[in-house]
């Protein structure tokens, strides 16, 4: 009987921890894309403005970096922040990794991640057009690639467009060599287009290294996880814009980055209830200019 008892506290125990803690690693997108990636010597060779693809990736400073696989995970708090470790906050803040914004000021950043469509960006973009918000979006390369006039509605109405990757692989697991051909691949073909580099990076999965944190904040980028997120991604399991609402709406926080998926029909419906009652609450949406500017 006592054993009995201590399995069953135990099970109990994982399900609380499991219910309490948030993390992600939704598979957006398993389509390969066309993209070249080119050659690692091409790859390796050319500069764009802002950005570094050229970083010799056999230097000792990443080699003593650690490659441990981090995903990004957390306890969510109503109204507040979710509480961070100081050495996190510290490699954060030494490779232009952000998470949060200054918990002085009622902001909101909204953004969305797009491994593929699924019918819903066009409602979500003439929502934001509607209430004049501003969105960053982090597409992939297929999307690039068969979203065009989604994508020039994001670049045309002013919202930030991020880099996701080629392909969608973790790049916390993939060697320097591919994170430099996944990203460059897609800032290339973006900047062929719109004339722009794509400065703020999302890594898939929500998974990072020290090892590779470093090396991207040395490619020039910027990258940008998240403060609130909630298991929106699954296209099968949607409850209705209520339900978005009331996930999303208890956990505001200044400062808070919010990522919302594209492919819900959850949160397309209820967009507009959830800006509408941010900003009754005294909160205002800026880009991630305005994020990563204040805290610099």
């Amino acid at each position: 009987m006592y054993k009995n008892k201590t399995a069953v506290i135990a099970v109990l125990a994982l399900v609380i921890v499991c219910a309490t803690v948030y993390t992600i690693s939704a598979p957006e997108n398993d389509v390969i894309s066309t993209i070249d990636q080119g050659t690692a010597e091409e790859t390796m060779s050319a500069d764009t403005n802002g950005l570094n693809f050229g970083i010799d990736t056999t230097l000792e400073k990443y080699s003593n970096k650690s490659e441990k696989h981090i995903g990004w995970g957390f306890k969510k708090i109503k109204n507040s922040p979710p509480e961070i470790d100081k050495k996190t906050i510290d490699m954060f803040k030494a490779t232009n990794t952000y998470y949060l914004g200054s918990d002085n000021e009622k902001v909101l950043y909204l953004t969305f991640d797009e491994g593929y469509e699924n019918g819903y960006t066009s409602k979500i973009l003439d929502v934001l057009k509607e209430k004049n918000v501003k969105a960053a979006f982090f597409i992939t390369g297929p999307y690039l690639e068969r979203e065009t006039e989604l994508v020039d509605r994001m670049v045309n109405e002013g919202h930030t467009v991020g880099n996701h990757t080629v392909h969608h692989p973790n790049l916390a697991k993939s060697d320097l060599n591919t994170v430099v051909s996944e990203l460059k691949g897609l800032n290339d073909k973006f900047k062929e287009k719109y004339s722009a580099d794509m400065v703020y990076m999302r890594p898939p999965e929500g998974e990072y290294s020290e090892k590779l944190l470093s090396f991207t904040h040395d490619m020039g980028y910027k990258t940008i996880l998240w403060s609130f997120a909630y298991r929106d991604w699954d296209v099968n399991t949607q409850k209705g814009g209520d339900y978005a609402f009331q996930e999303v709406t208890p956990y505001l926080h200044n400062g808070a980055v919010l990522l919302l998926h594209a492919v819900s029909s959850d949160n397309a419906s209820c967009l507009g209830n959830i800006i509408d009652y941010a900003q009754s609450q005294g909160y205002r949406f800026e880009t991630l200019d305005h994020l990563t500017s204040t805290l610099n």
